[in-house]
């Protein structure tokens, strides 16, 4: 198939040789319409190689991509299974520890309850500020 840089080429050889002229209101038309495709045929034709380089590239970031993954992540690599690690790991059934939010930083920090019988206090792995817990008497009172 031919290319759109050739059939412009191809049109400006029969305007040639139909020797249109730039003397006629019609031939300047003509003449300045073939003028224009030659432009954007040009245009294109960067625009084709530009996208074929953009490819290519594409192309290579993606394999280097594929050799980091399983680099990263073994052959066996299965995105379940990161899943189930981590519920594994942090337990919800699991009653010694509770979520507070960090009154310094504002993350949330999962206490150990040793760590509020241990005279160290509790220190925000995240900010490393010490949180104080101030527990309300209010129940206590109620019940008098």
């Amino acid at each position: 198939m031919d290319t759109l840089s050739a059939k412009v080429s191809y049109i400006k050889g029969l305007a040639e040789g139909l020797n249109i002229s730039s003397e006629t209101a019609e031939g300047k038309v003509l003449l300045k319409i073939i003028e224009a495709l030659d432009d954007i045929a040009d245009s294109l034709d960067d625009l084709m190689d530009a996208h074929d380089e953009l490819e290519e590239k594409v192309d290579e970031i993606d394999s280097d991509l594929a050799d980091v993954e399983e680099f990263v992540y073994d052959e066996d690599y299965d995105e379940d299974d990161d899943e189930e690690n981590l519920d594994d790991f942090f337990d919800e059934d699991d009653d010694e520890f509770f979520e507070l939010e960090c009154p310094n930083c504002g993350e949330d920090v999962l206490i150990d309850f040793d760590m509020l019988e241990d005279d160290k206090g509790i220190i925000c792995p995240n900010c490393h500020e010490a949180i104080t817990l101030e527990f309300d008497d209010e129940n206590e009172n109620s019940e008098e």
